[in-house]
């Protein structure tokens, strides 16, 4: 013991620190049709019904050359003005998250869509 501190040299430990842990969320988005990574989501409506597929670069250019003959024969419409129908269905919630998670937007995989995500949804 050193005089005057009352301490022995091997008495003293440090407090323990809390563990602290990061967690990170990684969302890949893969092809729907093949599996493959780096896929992007499509939205096409067909018949008055929305659809989303997610696509690797080989697929969305075999949709579109599929399509382009369709696409440059047909007219362009307008979305101005038109409403899509409001549902709070989980089919929606779920449809949202999922194009949440493919443009990269955190969002809880459980509890209500916030409405500024639904808006953003509904505006794309």
């Amino acid at each position: 013991m050193r005089a005057g501190h009352g301490i022995s040299p091997g008495s003293v430990r440090a407090a323990p620190q809390e563990a602290r842990m990061a967690t990170r969320t990684v969302v890949s988005v893969v092809d729907d049709i093949d599996g493959f990574a780096d896929a992007e989501t499509v939205t096409f409506t067909y018949d008055g019904k929305t659809y989303e597929i997610d696509l690797a670069r080989k697929n969305r250019d075999a949709l579109a050359a599929a399509l382009s003959p369709f696409v440059q024969a047909a007219r362009s419409t307008s979305r101005k003005g038109a409403q899509r129908p409001k549902s709070s269905g989980d089919e929606d919630a779920a449809a949202v998250r999922a194009w949440a998670a493919g443009k990269g937007i955190e969002v809880s995989s459980r509890g209500r869509v916030p409405r500024s995500l639904r808006e953003q949804y509904e505006n794309r």
